[in-house]
């Protein structure tokens, strides 16, 4: 029996919310590995204008890469803003393998926020898109990110398969 039942997960919601902090603090506790679906879009030349075949591709890139440490038992993060509730379902529908989905929220204007304190900021005009699209619908668990980043990992964790500690193994 493998010492972990591999899964993944799916942390959607608006541009600077904190998913990709949150991410990357939540792989590092997992030990899993993250998949941004803004890094697939940007270094497949994928994003255009937001279109359907767009983010198909960029699920179908993404699932491809998730086969193999999902084949080790490593969990895997997928990070993006999932506009669509169908384009969830397809990235889904790629894999087989148990998953959750955490969407987390916070209010316009701590997104905006946030943003602000980036390196390169995408703007109060971008983040205000982007709230509105990802916002649409609701998926999955709803996390309220408005706190720090460790307190949105220990809201997530909550949520996942227990795993043994290495030293339990």
């Amino acid at each position: 029996m493998a010492e972990r039942e591999p899964y993944f997960v799916i942390i959607r919601g608006p541009l600077g919310v904190g998913k990709s902090t949150v991410s990357e603090r939540l792989a590092r506790q997992l030990g899993g590995e993250i998949i941004s679906i803004d890094r697939i879009l940007d270094a497949h030349d994928l994003w255009e204008e937001g279109n359907v075949w767009e983010f198909l591709r960029a699920n179908e890139i993404a699932a491809e890469m998730a086969l193999r440490p999902l084949a080790r038992g490593q969990p895997v993060i997928f990070d993006g803003n999932f506009y669509w509730e169908w384009q969830l379902e397809d990235l889904v529908g790629r894999l087989d393998h148990p998953h959750r989905v955490f969407t987390l929220e916070a209010p316009l204007r701590v997104c905006i926020e946030r943003d602000r304190g980036r390196e390169k900021p995408h703007g109060s005009q971008a983040a205000r898109a982007v709230y509105a699209k990802s916002t649409v619908f609701e998926s999955g668990i709803g996390i309220d990110a408005g706190g720090s980043p460790d307190s949105v990992v220990r809201k997530i964790m909550a949520h996942l398969p227990r795993t043994r500690a290495p030293a339990d193994r």
